[in-house]
């Protein structure tokens, strides 16, 4: 009996990826008693999202509520102070910017409220690259799960999986391993939920606007701030609240007159997002790694594991493409509204340029945007691709006017492309007909680089 245990457990310590007993109990080994209760606490984790497809939402939503953890509701006086940022912010636009404010709804949110009130178009974010992940696992294991010839199961398992198993696996370990792999594709929609539910927390807490990231995340036809994060943000800084809530109303007031005047770029930036998917790769013997010594009777080490980014995308060169057209495009709109805002505040807004060079810097260390990107999409930003797109913007105003800045929103191909954007004057002299531009050179812009 001794040696029938400890056979299954030096088998089960090799397991796909990872699961092995625990070495608490008087036993010292793992029996099958022990085997049959990991499954069933394996099974009541999955249980709850296996109906919800690629992207468990309801799992992502539980575990980004957790570790949120308390929220305090929003005060009658921040409900007034981004009211009145927001009236304020419309007044200055409208002597900055020709798309004309258009009718919304000004919410005032908690982080609790955030991830409610974004959830929606999150789903339609991340789901396509869910749906690839999952394809990718079900490939890997092809028909296995539903295979009757259990003895020549193991001659049918992948590379990466044999190489984990011991030698001279029994019937009996063999039937326990079948529906395991059944579990493969949606272990790796719970490790993805998982995964997001943690980004979406840490982004909650971090956001001050509904497009803090680059893309709208709120419902049509709303703008919103998260005044507990703005707090946070001040802190430090020295600045009166009062240009705080001014500076970001501006900011998600400009993107919300934007993405009104074109309505082609809400559903361009989800198909980037889609493109990105389509060509993503996932190395699935890295799950293995993460798993490594796991114990699947501990609840805390499982979402510890599945919180570190189980499944990341791998680098390939259709990806990279898709990547550039993706980034060009946020960096597109923070160089317009950045410009945008800039003009708006002027001289009314002392705090400006500090605002500015925070958020310059906010962007090189990481802010939402990156962290989001990075995290859930698998990109890194590159802030400088928003200075590039900045000075486009300013350079068309200083010798065009500001109906032929914002007429570049017009169409997406009068847009600066990649290329464009690694000689952003070299962009605005072949807009404007050449010698118009002649004069402008790069220093006068450089101090508007520096500042964000």
């Amino acid at each position: 009996a001794k040696a029938t245990t400890l056979h299954y457990r030096k088998a089960m310590s090799q397991f796909p990826f990872g699961f092995g007993a625990s070495d608490s109990g008087d036993s010292g080994g793992f029996d099958m008693n022990n085997l049959g209760a990991m499954f069933t606490q394996f099974g009541q984790m999955l249980q709850q999202s296996q109906n919800e497809g690629p992207l468990p939402w309801s799992t992502v939503m539980q575990v980004a509520r957790s570790v949120l953890g308390t929220d305090p509701s929003v005060t009658d006086a921040s409900v007034r102070a981004v009211e009145s940022a927001m009236e304020l912010a419309d007044l200055w636009l409208n002597e900055s910017v020709t798309f004309p404010a258009s009718s919304t709804v000004v919410k005032v949110w908690s982080r609790s409220e955030w991830l409610v009130e974004t959830a929606e178009v999150w789903q339609k974010i991340i789901l396509p690259i869910a749906t690839t992940m999952s394809q990718r696992m079900e490939t890997m294991l092809p028909g296995l799960a539903d295979s009757e010839d259990l003895n020549g199961l193991e001659d049918q398992l992948p590379q990466e999986l044999k190489a984990m198993l011991p030698d001279g696996l029994t019937p009996e370990l063999m039937a326990m391993l079948k529906p395991m792999l059944g579990m493969v594709t949606q272990l790796g929609a719970t490790a993805f939920a998982y995964q997001l539910g943690q980004a979406l927390s840490a982004l909650a807490k971090e956001v001050v606007s509904s497009t803090d990231v680059g893309i709208p995340l709120a419902p049509a036809g709303t703008r919103a701030l998260i005044p507990l994060n703005i707090s946070e943000f001040a802190q430090g800084l020295g600045i009166e609240e009062r240009d705080l809530f001014l500076f970001f109303a501006l900011r998600e007031s400009a993107h919300q007159r934007l993405f009104d005047h074109a309505p082609w770029l809400r559903p361009r930036l989800m198909s980037a997002v889609e493109e990105y998917a389509r060509y993503m790769d996932v190395d699935v013997t890295s799950l293995g790694e993460k798993f490594e010594g796991f114990d699947l009777t501990s609840p805390e080490a499982l979402q510890q594991v599945m919180a570190s980014g189980v499944l990341e995308p791998q680098d390939t060169a259709e990806q990279r493409q898709a990547v550039i057209r993706l980034e060009t495009l946020l960096a597109l709109i923070e160089g317009w509204v950045d410009e945008v805002v800039t003009q708006a505040a002027g001289d009314r807004l002392a705090s400006l340029g500090q605002l500015r060079e925070t958020m310059g810097r906010r962007r090189a260390t990481g802010g939402p945007a990156e962290t989001s990107f990075s995290t859930l999409v698998g990109m890194k930003l590159r802030p400088k691709l928003f200075r590039e797109a900045n000075t486009i913007f300013a350079a068309v105003r200083a010798k065009s006017g500001v109906q032929a800045r914002d007429a570049l929103w017009n169409h997406p191909d009068l847009l600066p492309d990649a290329e464009a954007l690694a000689d952003p004057l070299g962009f605005v002299q072949e807009v404007a007909g050449g010698s118009a531009f002649d004069d402008i050179s790069m220093s006068d812009f450089e101090k508007d680089e520096d500042q964000g």
